[in-house]
């Protein structure tokens, strides 16, 4: 079994030494690669926010043409898009929970540990 253990060891050894090792590089990157694609992102990200159904039918009972308010987004700055896209960004990602839900449960729990206890 020793020699199995040599023989591992300087297998391992010389792969750890002929395996080439990756050289990273760094460089300068320009403004407009950096705000450009920010700029973009931020358009994606409002233009996918009114595709949704949800905001598509309350835009409809408000009044709004769908497809006019993606014109407007369109026809907005890139401080405009970026603007909103950090209000949509920042919206909540569940339903709002009420006290009346947070009671609720802890109702139902009260109710489930009595029964156990009884």
């Amino acid at each position: 079994m020793n020699v199995w253990v040599k023989t591992i060891c300087r297998v391992l050894v010389a792969l750890m030494i002929w395996t080439p090792y990756q050289i990273a590089t760094a460089g300068m990157i320009g403004t407009v690669q950096v705000v450009t694609p920010s700029a973009q992102a931020d358009r994606t990200t409002v233009l996918n926010f009114l595709t949704r159904s949800d905001v598509r039918s309350q835009l409809h009972s408000l009044g709004v043409d769908p497809s006019n308010a993606n014109d407007r987004v369109a026809a907005m700055s890139d401080q405009e898009v970026q603007q909103l896209a950090g209000r949509i960004n920042a919206l909540p990602a569940g339903a709002d929970v009420s006290w009346g839900a947070i009671l609720l449960i802890i109702l139902i729990a009260a109710a489930v540990w009595w029964f156990w206890q009884r």
